[in-house]
């Protein structure tokens, strides 16, 4: 297959490495060539600094890895020329374009995937299942915290040129941590209504919200909260869900989480298998979009899953901007 990425920043180029080590070896590149990054890695690969060329090489696959104010200006052109999309998270800073993406996939036969790739984290996997089977019964409560140090982020490039730190190319915590409203979703099922507090609190030079706190309330009754920031030293990515008969904890850093039972019986740990590292996650979604070029039948993180996580934050900012009003996220 051939395979072509638009954007060429860290994520893009942990993409392409993915695939490369996947076997692919038909990969071509679209770029405007603002990419604070050396480019020694790329050298190798046919480069197009013209989308409509790139598109004229007919490639089976889009990656959209660049800002995110800019995946619309791919994603459309892309479909419209027959491929299917792998949109990086969030899939956009608004919600304009998508009835038309959609409705241009869909006259193509084409599909697109949105990169939640917490999606392929196996622990959260066998979390699902453990909701899914109540074997801690109802779930009543969920928190997600998750606090980086944003210059320590991509400690290789000015935090303040990054996307997540600048309104025009679609940053902001709420945008670029994102993945919390994707896995709930995902594991909680659909959100009803939110209120949302977004700030900037610290001293970092930014045009963005560095501190989030919004509450969700699902159509199951569930009652969740998630904290982002973009100041917290050192970080931490958690998940607690309280159930009624106990409670998981699940820490990023460790890749696992506890069991914790209401009765005597003992706790007991989840564990990633042996070997598994943060790029597991991202290896998994690859072959998954892989897969979905080639046609199969697979359950993947699919467009629509990103315009829910997208309407999630639309509403979030919506919120804040009423003072923390309490409002229902329209679907």
């Amino acid at each position: 297959m051939k395979i072509l990425i638009a954007g060429l920043g860290s994520i893009g180029r942990r993409h392409l490495r993915n695939l490369i080590a996947l076997g692919e070896n038909d990969i071509i590149l679209y770029r405007t060539g603002k990419s604070t990054l050396n480019d020694t890695e790329l050298t190798a690969f046919k480069t197009y600094t013209d989308l409509d060329e790139a598109l004229a090489q007919k490639p089976d696959g889009v990656i959209i890895s660049n800002p995110s104010a800019l995946h619309m200006g791919v994603a459309l052109p892309a479909a419209r020329a027959g491929a299917n999309l792998l949109i990086e998270k969030p899939v956009s800073d608004s919600l304009d374009g998508f009835a038309e993406l959609q409705e241009t996939l869909n006259m193509h036969d084409k599909r697109a995937m949105a990169g939640f790739h917490f999606r392929y984290h196996p622990v959260l996997q066998a979390i699902k299942h453990l909701i899914q089977a109540q074997t801690l019964g109802k779930v009543l409560y969920a928190r997600a915290h998750w606090g980086e140090f944003l210059p320590d982020w991509h400690p290789w490039e000015d935090y303040r040129q990054t996307y997540a730190a600048r309104a025009d190319l679609g940053g902001g915590v709420v945008n670029t941590l994102s993945h919390p409203f994707d896995y709930l979703r995902w594991l909680l099922g659909e959100v009803d209504s939110l209120s949302a507090q977004l700030a900037h609190l610290s001293a970092l030079e930014l045009s963005v919200e560095d501190h989030a706190d919004v509450s969700l309330k699902f159509a199951s009754g569930v009652m969740a909260s998630v904290h982002l920031d973009y100041y917290q030293k050192p970080p931490s990515h958690t998940l607690d869900i309280s159930f009624e008969k106990g409670r998981i904890l699940w820490d990023n850093a460790t890749s696992s989480a506890v069991l914790h039972y209401a009765d005597s019986r003992p706790s007991e740990t989840l564990l990633a298998p042996e070997g598994f590292e943060r790029n597991t996650m991202y290896l998994d979604e690859m072959r998954a979009f892989l897969s979905l070029c080639r046609g199969e039948k697979l359950d993947y993180c699919s467009l629509q899953d990103g315009i829910r996580a997208q309407q999630i934050v639309t509403t979030a900012k919506r919120s804040n901007a009423a003072g923390g009003m309490l409002l229902a996220v329209e679907w």
